[in-house]
């Protein structure tokens, strides 16, 4: 089994970095538009250029905003175009440019 190995500061600091449409704001709730395929590849790419992150780490950050199948299918399009590569602890990166 993954481990995560995100502090609650980490997830916290992740999650705020996830940037999504605001369709309505008031003092009880905010309402945002889920991202399409390409947004969240590039939500998914900009995470793994702050820090290397498992499947079960990528999934955890985007709780509640996409689903573990449309994540797969991203993180396999980023591998695919050769993005970001999977590292000998299993974590995905971003490619150095």
């Amino acid at each position: 089994m993954v481990n995560v190995e995100l502090s609650p500061e980490e997830l916290e600091r992740l999650s705020r970095k996830v940037r999504l449409r605001i369709l309505h704001e008031d003092d009880d709730v905010v309402l945002m538009t889920a991202p399409n395929e390409e947004q969240l590849v590039n939500i998914i790419y900009e995470l793994l250029q702050e820090k290397p992150l498992n499947l079960k780490e990528v999934h955890l950050v985007l709780s509640g905003i996409a689903s573990e199948d449309k994540i797969r299918r991203a993180v396999s399009n980023l591998v695919e175009n050769g993005l970001i590569i999977t590292g000998p602890d299993g974590r995905y990166r971003a490619v150095p440019a």
